[in-house]
């Protein structure tokens, strides 16, 4: 109950009590109420800006469980990186060295994704760029996965030609052990046997009698026989298919023709003294893709572990070539 006001009266020289009518009553409180709606409303402001509503905590709440989940998909993306970076290295450095097959060029297992403003629609949020770059990196890794799945059935049908290839591909010596007499120069740098210059004997020379057989090193089809008097003289070029080329050079006669089909052993000429040579012998090269590789790396099938070791020591010995 409110306390009675009273007011000195100083005609009576007494205290009265003070009557207020119903406005007066209702004039009296409004300062009142006018500083406590203020007060509340300012407590209101102050107590929505610092103090969040259910709504937004559960926002807040909805917005860091997502955070927290792109930072396990990336995680989870990184395993996926190292699992995806071992395949291909498996698949460049043993599965495609196994079939002789180049491996995947770096350009197309990196290429780009999608447009440049494929993630614009991303972009104008707080957390734009993590999951901008998560959402670039889940692409490439499947664009990746895409072109590695692609190498792999590539690999597959290599493998079922296997059989045919292992035919093809040179793997025994073009003149026989038995008709042998050395190996006279091997592949890389010697001594020119006319220009007494060094220059790089791109083959392998083996010295025999003429009329000794000359065998093909792997079955294929006869591309070149060619007669001169100069460089390689009389030689045939066999293509093995799967990017592999035999050349025979300063062979003494033809046993083949363009255009013919041989096999391994088939004899395919004799050996001779024909175009720039000085003794008789037969320079043999093996070419993998157009380039000229060292042939001692196939001569395994047609020599024991001792007799390999043998050759290959032969091989890299220097000196001077007969061509």
């Amino acid at each position: 109950m409110a306390k009675a006001k009273y007011k000195f009266d100083q005609d009576t020289l007494t205290y009265r009590k003070v009557e207020y009518s119903f406005w007066g009553k209702i004039l009296r409180f409004v300062p009142v109420l006018g500083l406590s709606l203020l007060i509340a409303i300012g407590m209101l402001i102050l107590f929505s800006t610092i103090v969040d509503s259910p709504k937004e905590r559960k926002l807040e709440r909805e917005l860091n469980y997502a955070l927290l989940q792109m930072e396990m998909m990336n995680k989870n993306l990184d395993e996926v990186e190292s699992v995806l970076t071992s395949m291909q290295d498996r698949d460049d450095n043993i599965y495609r060295a196994l079939f002789n097959a180049e491996p995947l060029a770096e350009s197309i297992r990196k290429a780009g994704y999608g447009g440049s403003n494929r993630y614009d629609k991303l972009k104008g949020y707080d957390n734009s760029e993590l999951v901008i770059s998560t959402s670039m990196r889940l692409d490439q890794i499947m664009k990746s996965m895409v072109i590695q799945s692609q190498s792999y059935d590539e690999i597959v049908e290599m493998a079922k030609t296997k059989e045919k290839m292992l035919s093809h591909i040179p793997a025994i010596q073009p003149v026989s052990n038995k008709d042998l007499k050395r190996i006279a120069s091997g592949f890389g740098w010697r001594t020119h046997p006319i220009y007494k210059i060094r220059k790089f004997h791109y083959g392998v020379d083996f010295t025999a009698n003429t009329g000794t057989h000359i065998y093909a090193t792997g079955a294929g089809k006869v591309i070149k026989i060619k007669k001169s008097r100069l460089g390689y003289g009389k030689q045939v070029v066999i293509d093995h298919g799967f990017g592999y080329e035999t050349l025979y050079a300063h062979l003494n006669e033809f046993k083949v023709k363009r255009g013919d089909v041989v096999k391994r052993g088939d004899v395919i000429g004799t050996v001779g003294n024909s175009g720039g040579s000085t003794a008789p012998h037969l320079h043999y090269e093996v070419l993998l893709n157009g380039k000229k590789i060292n042939p001692k790396y196939y001569f395994i099938q047609d020599l024991n572990p001792l007799e390999y070791d043998k050759m290959i020591e032969l091989c890299q010995k220097g000196g001077q070539s007969f061509d």
